[in-house]
This record gives structure tokens, sequence and C-alpha cells, in this order.
């Protein structure tokens, strides 16, 4: 695992955690992602996911807990919510109307996602970004019905995007940063944070883990 480096994103200086090299022996993952049965887990994920086995969880988690908590103030422990193996499979014009715009993971502060790229598909990555007609880049619950009506507001405005997966700016959000989802780099920051998966055009969409876009998504909730 390489040195962990911390960047801070946005007017908000939301903290974003990137770890290259996160595990030592990425492609048993890859593996493993491959020998699983695949089914729709949600409505906001474009694509398929299984459940990663417990014993695969703690084989990452203990050498950056305290790194976490210390980066994002989310508590004394770290409770684990869910972690997925999950591919992308779902082409542009399949894509609903939620999934064509940036979300939150969850309105809680304290919740942290930790996303592991395992891909060899074409470069990808995730992006965040901020409502422009309230300039919130993060949505916790008091800010919500605030959000929720600026969306709505927006959407009546200018349309719903089109069947596209956002990437950069649009009449209705601006980007704030976007990071490269290189093999085997960890990704760590606040679920409430605005974000969106960036996908190349070319993506190829193939539900095979082992030449698909494969993530590990891991989401995490910091406790006193």
């Amino acid at each position: 695992m390489n040195p962990a480096q911390v960047q801070f994103i946005g007017t908000e200086r939301q903290p974003v955690i990137l770890i290259d090299d996160f595990v030592p022996d990425p492609r048993s993952f890859v593996d493993e992602a491959a020998s699983l049965k695949y089914s729709t887990i949600g409505v906001h994920y474009p694509g398929e996911r299984v459940p990663v086995p417990p014993a695969r969880f703690q084989s990452f988690m203990p050498g950056i807990v305290e790194l976490i908590i210390e980066t994002f103030g989310c508590g004394t422990k770290l409770r684990l919510l869910e972690t997925y193996y999950s591919v992308v499979t779902t082409r542009p014009q399949a894509l609903t109307p939620i999934q064509r715009l940036p979300h939150v993971d969850g309105l809680e502060r304290e919740r942290i996602a930790l996303l592991h790229f395992l891909s060899t598909d074409r470069p990808s990555g995730t992006a965040f970004y901020r409502q422009r007609s309230t300039g919130f880049e993060s949505i916790d619950a008091e800010r919500y019905p605030q959000f929720h009506a600026a969306l709505k507001h927006d959407v009546m405005t200018h349309g719903l995007p089109g069947p596209s997966f956002i990437s950069g700016d649009t009449s209705i959000y601006e980007q704030t940063a976007c990071f490269e989802g290189r093999y085997n780099r960890a990704l760590i920051y606040r679920g409430h944070a605005l974000h969106c998966a960036w996908l190349p055009e070319d993506l190829s969409f193939s539900p095979d883990p082992r030449t698909g876009r494969l993530t590990v998504n891991t989401f995490l909730m910091g406790t006193a």
C-alpha cells in the first residue's frame, strides 16, 4: 500500500483520500469477483452487484481505520454497512433519470464510502459536483428539503439530462473534481458529498468482472 494522499475539493473543502497499490493481491479480488453471481441491487447503481464475503473486507480494513477516522472526524470507530463487488453494465440509453444525475449515498456526515477500483477496462473514475442553484456540494438532513426543491425547479427549467452518464459541467451541476480510477486505487470520501461515476463513452459494459468496470463499493458509518 502506497502512502495515502488527502485532497480537499470544492468550496466546502471536502476531504478525499487516495491510496494507490491499495492491496497486495488485487488479482485475487478479481478472481473471487468472477466466481460470484450478480444481480441488480438498489436503484442508483448502473449495473449489477454481489456482496463481498466478510473475510475479504477484513483483509483490507485494519490498516486504514485510523486514517479514515482522523481525516473525516467521524467518531472513534467504524461500522460496516455494506460492501459489494460492482460491475457497470447499463448502457447510456438504458439509464433511468436518477442514474443520469449526481447523488449521495446517505445524509449522514459520518457515512463514509470506500471505492476500490479493480478494472482493467478503459480508464474511468469518480467525479464530484456542486448544485449550481444552491451551491451545495454535500447534502445532509438539514439541507435536503432545499436541495430537493431546487432540483425539481432546475429540472423543470432545464429539462432532464439526456440518456448519458454525466461528464463535466451541466446547466444544473458544476463539476468540482474528478479522480481517475486506476487499477488497485482506493478512493475514500464522505457519502453525503454529491458524486457520480465518471465513465468513458467507449466503456465495454461487459458483465464479466475480469474485463468490465469492476469496483469494490464499501459503505461505513462512524460511531462514538
